[in-house]
């Protein structure tokens, strides 16, 4: 017999407490994972018999975007989809089983080399699949064309994982980088779409609440359009060989046009709520992630690596922890206001963002100061949310005080 929801933990009884409690567990866990093999290294040692079937630095690379980043997905898609369609919340048991598919992708992939290279794709490739099609089901109620293109995304995200189990397995020769980049700039696009929706409509509502209805967010419909098409090309010719120059355009454009929509969502009328100006300062990483690729491809300006992780730690990780943190308290029916900690987490990964960024360059016999010092603010921002939002996300809802 099947447990009623009812005796399942409450941690499965909404999507968003389950997906972000997990992300942010595993941010710090994956995370501590990668500095303990960079500080091993530094030491002039090395891992004997590793799990793992690959290069550390690519499985660092494919567990923030395929496990981190895509449990936050899951997180905000199967608890916001249902709201903009009107379709009925994923069920507990359905929360589990695609957990679950979640958990053994990051297993899987952690055992990689004792295990079938076609097994390990399968498992992994399996939660995003699940997710796909669970969220396709519900866009049938609304099939807006903007819903559809996240639709989309997702899908892309899906079909970037395969790109690097293609190599992994035999099929290709080199796509593992390939599907990296198509992983990492189809989550940026996500952002500029949900970010174009959520931080001027969040503004908005905020500043109208206060009382300061002089100066409300601006959102211009072309500018909008442009920003989202460059940040789609930029996902979409990911997959591509295209030239520097080309790449350096299209990220530049995709930088000034996200800025250009930023300018007007009123950044300086919330420096004083948190919860607010996290959500602005994720947005800002994004422009500036963007615009670093495009001088990487350019000029060589900060490097490719660390423009993609500027994108990846900053446009990325400021953003979901924001998007979490302020998700999180709304459906639970709190108080949209976060702690001094989760203030100075919010912090911690912008520095960690900018610290990996531009540390190499400034720094490079440096490299591993840079590392632990960029890795170490990550794990100790992500440990704030955890520690902060943990009652949150395992008590029963009707325990948890508004």
């Amino acid at each position: 017999m099947s447990a009623s929801p009812s005796r399942l933990p409450a941690v499965f009884s909404e999507s968003f407490r389950f997906f972000f409690l997990a992300a942010g567990l595993f941010a710090m866990l994956s995370m501590g994972a990668w500095l303990t093999w960079l500080y091993i290294h530094w030491l002039g040692g090395a891992v004997p018999n590793p799990t793992i079937a690959v290069a550390p630095h690519l499985w660092h690379a494919h567990e923030m975007i395929f496990g981190y980043s895509a449990a936050v997905i899951a997180g905000f898609f199967l608890t916001a989809v249902p709201n903009w369609t009107g379709s009925p919340p994923a069920r507990p048991s359905f929360i589990m089983i695609a957990g679950g598919f979640w958990i053994a992708g990051r297993a899987v992939v952690w055992y990689a080399a004792h295990l079938p290279p076609v097994l390990v794709a399968v498992v992994d490739l399996l939660f995003l699949l699940t997710l796909v099609a669970r969220i396709a089901s519900d866009l049938r109620r609304n099939p807006k064309p903007a819903n559809l293109v996240l639709l989309g995304l997702l899908f892309w995200l899906f079909a970037s994982n395969a790109t690097i189990h293609a190599e992994w397995i035999g099929f290709t020769a080199d796509t593992t980088q390939t599907g990296l980049r198509m992983g990492l700039f189809g989550l940026a696009a996500m952002i500029s779409i949900v970010g174009g929706r959520i931080v001027p409509a969040f503004t908005r509502n905020a500043l109208m609440r206060e009382g300061k209805t002089e100066i409300l967010p601006v959102t211009r419909p072309l500018v909008d359009r442009i920003g989202i098409a460059m940040s789609v090309l930029m996902a979409v010719t990911a997959a591509f060989d295209m030239p520097p120059i080309a790449t350096g355009v299209l990220a530049v454009a995709a930088a000034l046009a996200n800025g250009t929509r930023l300018s007007g969502w009123g950044w300086r009328q919330v420096l004083h709520s948190p919860i607010l100006w996290s959500l602005h300062l994720g947005y800002g990483l994004l422009v500036l992630g963007y615009l670093t690729v495009g001088l990487a491809a350019l000029t060589g300006f900060p490097g490719e690596t660390s423009a993609l992780h500027l994108l990846g730690i900053g446009g990325v990780g400021a953003m979901t922890l924001a998007v979490m943190t302020r998700a999180a308290l709304g459906h639970a029916g709190r108080e949209l206001k976060v702690s001094t900690s989760i203030a100075i987490a919010y912090t911690a990964i912008a520095f960690a963002a900018l610290i990996r960024g531009f540390g190499t360059w400034f720094a490079p016999e440096q490299y591993y100061l840079v590392m632990f010092a960029s890795g170490g603010l990550w794990v100790f921002g992500f440990l704030m949310f955890v520690i902060d939002y943990w009652w949150l996300f395992v008590a029963p809802k009707n325990t948890v005080t508004t």
